[in-house]
């Protein structure tokens, strides 16, 4: 899986969260079959910030998450 590919299944997790106007990644909206799936996209985006290919902030942008 690339980058791009791990930024689109996650979204697909996102939601709102109980604080108001506040969203996360909530990996409880994947069944079980596809967790491991989500993990390792998680995995994907984390290290690219990690590595500097971009900031957390852009990695939350492109996520909708903010």
């Amino acid at each position: 899986m690339d980058f791009e590919k791990a930024v689109e299944l996650l979204k697909k997790a996102v939601k709102y969260s109980a604080v108001k106007n506040q969203k996360h990644i909530d990996l409880s909206l994947t069944s079980a079959n596809e967790r491991e799936l989500y993990e390792m996209a998680l995995f994907i985006v984390n290290k690219a910030v990690e590595e500097q290919q971009l900031t957390k902030q852009e990695l939350m942008q492109k996520l909708h998450l903010e």
